[in-house]
């Protein structure tokens, strides 16, 4: 195991919704490779906003607010229309958590080591470190 690999491992975090289905195949998945993990959930603590100012910073608004699900689909169009920049969906992902596609994971505390959704391929190269 390299150090960077001993490294990621001991930092993972999982944020998500306990009972998404994309969550639960991450940590299900995590789990089986016996990497620790720590889950936080949106329903019961919320978003952290620096942590969502940083995911943003990193992979994009476009990347984080997910058009697919049900949340999105809920919203009215004149509210879906108003969602145009950085700042206009992170105060709707900080009102409505379920928005963020999910799960989002961050690997280890360096600026982009964060991953939004499900990879598992994605995830097991950047395991394995540089050399893969």
């Amino acid at each position: 195991m390299t150090p960077k690999h001993a490294k990621i491992r001991d930092m993972i975090l999982v944020y998500g919704i306990s009972n998404c289905d994309s969550v639960k195949k991450a940590r299900a998945w995590l789990t089986e490779r016996a990497l620790a993990h720590e889950f936080h959930d949106f329903k019961k603590h919320g978003v952290p906003g620096d942590r969502l100012a940083a995911w943003e910073r990193e992979v994009g608004w476009e990347k984080l607010l997910n058009r697919q699900g049900t949340t999105w689909r809920k919203l009215d169009a004149p509210a879906q229309a108003s969602i145009t920049n950085a700042a206009s969906a992170m105060a709707l992902m900080q009102a409505q958590p379920s928005i963020i596609k999910r799960p989002v994971v961050e690997w280890s505390p360096e600026e982009g080591s964060t991953t939004v959704g499900v990879d598992l391929t994605g995830w097991a190269l950047k395991l394995k470190g540089p050399s893969a």
